[in-house]
């Protein structure tokens, strides 16, 4: 190994060990907490080696929100193979599971100001291979109406239910009636 390698892999490590921190610090105290000086401290570099790879929090909240679509993509392809679901019930579940078990990776994806394109040419891959995902659920039931219409309102129905549902703005107790609802409306004529 060359020391130009042995350099760009440790600068690498260096480069996920602050993202890892980052969503670290969120999850546990929420994406206010999360500063250059707080992460600095966390992962034992200074600020300025901090701003060498990110030119502030936003491009730190950016980089974890397109690994959490890596993520969540990865997580909605797994769940294609859910034995007695539709592949839309699937997705759905695989979805508001992810906003369930990782709040703050969630927040930071959907909730967070961050400068990363929708639905444009320069949309990063991780976010096309999620929404890929999305349309390949959809796509079954899509009829003769438009895929990707169809499959951004089923994703905007299950994002609402993700984040009223983590603010503590929906009855508990009726969570597979709103899910079983969401699924009908996408899917007519079926039960889920």
């Amino acid at each position: 190994m060359t020391i130009q390698n042995r350099r760009e892999r440790e600068r690498a490590e260096r480069h996920q060990l602050i993202i890892d921190a980052a969503r670290d610090l969120a999850e546990s105290e929420g994406w206010d907490a999360v500063t250059t000086r707080r992460l600095a401290d966390k992962v034992e570099y200074s600020q300025p080696v901090l701003y060498s790879h990110f030119k502030g929090k936003d491009a730190i909240v950016r980089a974890v929100a397109i690994q959490g679509f890596g993520e969540l993509a990865r997580l909605m392809r797994k769940a294609r193979s859910t034995q007695g679901k539709t592949r839309l019930q699937a997705a759905a579940e695989a979805y508001l599971e992810f906003a369930r078990e990782r709040p703050a990776l969630y927040d930071a994806m959907f909730v967070q100001q961050i400068d990363i394109p929708f639905g444009t040419e320069e949309t990063p891959a991780e976010l096309r291979d999620a929404f890929s995902e999305f349309v390949a659920a959809v796509e079954p039931v899509v009829g003769d109406r438009d895929l990707e219409t169809l499959t951004e309102v089923f994703w905007s129905a299950l994002h609402g239910i993700a984040t009223l549902t983590h603010g503590k703005r929906l009855r508990p107790d009726h969570h597979q009636a709103r899910l079983d609802l969401v699924l009908r409306s996408v899917q007519p004529g079926t039960a889920p």
